[in-house]
């Protein structure tokens, strides 16, 4: 009875698959509609490019290496009419993926190397139909709302709730987490003189900064053991996951920044852009402060919490590397002049 409530659910996807290889067409339509969804293949790139074109599809399966174009080609036609469209690229080794540039640049969101039994693939699957859902309810709510302020401002706060209690649910540690991240930020905001407006947007966005994590196949965000390089590559993809579902309501651009950027470094080693210093959006690095912080506080599965001398250690000696400078000694000023106020956050939030 579940697998039939789950693959009536998976009919309302609609999934292109373009592989110049008859026979992986055929494959996957035969995985894929045993797991309930809806498959239309192509062979011929081209005619992929002109049925995205003039149908709806919710997910592209694209095989990388194609004759007569790749598949950056296709998707670099693609997003010149469609933005929106959930992109997976198929390769046959992960050695012939693009460079990560290219994968950025064309706003696709997964890779996976084929394999015979497509098992990563559903994975992948399942938590592109999380994400898509999810950017469903945003662009529903953004048609919907009036142009009133009073009733925007409501609609957004509770479609932020409405969205992060969703990851909270699959997370139990984001549930505290981004409510203290938010509440250190705002705290750090207040320190530097940021404006109403500005602490605003930094408590929204500390609450939301993980909404990406949604996206993330649940084994890998829930594992307990060391991820594996190819498990920590799809952690590192939440940033972009969670751009990509805010992206289609305008009374969320000011908070992008925020989910975007909040990992990247102060010397350009971060992800998921690489920017350097002032690049980075002035609140992406107080969260950024705040996220680190609270990493190395919080109790989790495989270590205590860290002591605070050694976290005020690790922000002296990372200054300037992992984070801005400025931002660091302010929050050293915090935490050693006014420790009463973090604690008592910490005990509003567990």
């Amino acid at each position: 009875m579940r697998h039939s409530i789950e693959s009536n659910e998976n009919q309302k996807y609609k999934i292109i698959a373009v592989d110049d290889e008859i026979g992986i067409i055929d494959s996957l339509s035969v995985f894929l509609k045993h797991s309930g969804y809806t498959l239309v293949g192509c062979t011929n790139p081209y005619e992929a490019i002109e049925k995205v074109k003039n149908e709806h599809f919710d997910l592209m399966l694209l095989d990388y290496m194609m004759s007569p174009i790749h598949g950056d080609t296709v998707v670099e036609e693609i997003r010149k009419f469609n933005q929106e469209l959930y992109i997976i690229l198929l390769t046959g080794h992960k050695d012939l993926v693009p460079p990560l540039e290219t994968i950025k640049r064309l706003s696709i969101q997964g890779y996976c190397e084929k394999e015979d039994k497509f098992e990563q693939l559903l994975l992948l699957i399942e938590s592109a139909f999380k994400s898509i859902d999810q950017m469903n309810i945003i662009k529903s709510i953004n048609a919907e709302l009036v142009e009133s302020k009073e009733q925007l401002e409501k609609a957004y706060l509770e479609s932020i709730q409405t969205l992060r209690y969703t990851v909270e649910a699959k997370d139990t540690y984001t549930r505290g987490h981004s409510d203290r991240v938010s509440a250190y930020s705002v705290l750090i905001g207040e320190a530097m003189g940021l404006s109403e407006n500005e602490l605003k947007t930094l408590r929204i966005g500390g609450l939301f900064h993980d909404i990406g994590k949604i996206g993330i196949s649940d084994a890998i965000l829930l594992k307990e053991s060391k991820l594996t390089d190819d498990e920590y590559s799809e952690i590192k993809n939440h940033p972009s996951i969670g751009k990509h579902i805010l992206s289609n309501a305008t009374i969320f651009q000011d908070i992008i920044p925020i989910v975007y950027h909040h990992h990247e470094r102060y010397d350009g080693r971060g992800y998921p852009k690489q920017l350097k210093g002032e690049e980075i959006p002035l609140l992406a690095r107080i969260v950024a402060v705040s996220d680190a912080f609270d990493a190395m506080t919080s109790k989790r599965s495989y270590r205590n919490e860290l002591d605070l001398d050694f976290v005020k250690n690790e922000f002296d000696r990372c200054s300037g590397t992992q984070f801005d400078p400025e931002i660091a000694s302010i929050f050293l000023n915090i935490l050693n002049q006014n420790y009463q106020k973090i604690l008592e956050i910490k005990e509003r939030y567990q």
